[in-house]
């Protein structure tokens, strides 16, 4: 299965809400929310008016014309929030094309992106029980603190 990563379209941004929905984590026989849980002010921080602040890129996987996974970051108040400075990051893929490696490609690409806009560090947050913990260790983050159910991960650029 081949797949390309390009930079999101502003007229493809509005897809960064069925992505923000695929990035939830739902723990293994667990239901998943409703899908009008994106519309909560906490979560709307990661999509609303996308292209119109600071840190705001967006890189889209595609296979056979579809676009198929999506990263984003943008300096916002959300769970991984470091400072006023550093970009947080947001991942997901359908789920039939997790574990092919395209997740990591998609951030290693972002982070180059990052580091030549001048960025020094990037941050995110992850549920403790998500498998992607290991992908984002492997690709430069670090756990800097931890709540009951997530830990903070930064990548220094």
């Amino acid at each position: 299965m081949g797949y390309t990563i390009r930079v999101f379209a502003p007229d493809e941004y509005p897809l960064l809400s069925d992505f923000l929905y695929e990035a939830i984590f739902i723990p293994e026989g667990a239901e998943p929310p409703p899908r009008e849980i994106i519309n909560a002010p906490e979560l709307q921080v990661y999509t609303e008016a996308f292209g119109s602040r600071a840190g705001d890129m967006a890189l889209a996987a595609v296979s056979d014309g579809k676009i198929v996974g999506a990263v984003w970051t943008r300096i916002m108040d959300d769970y991984g929030h470091i400072d006023d400075d550093t970009p947080s990051f947001a991942i997901s893929l359908y789920k039939e094309y997790r574990g092919r490696g395209i997740g990591t490609e998609m951030m290693r690409e972002m982070l180059v992106r990052l580091r030549q806009a001048g960025y020094a560090r990037a941050s995110l947050a992850v549920q403790k029980a998500n498998y992607a913990v290991r992908m984002y260790k492997k690709v430069g983050f670090e756990i800097v603190g931890e709540n009951e159910e997530e830990y903070i991960m930064l990548c220094r650029l």
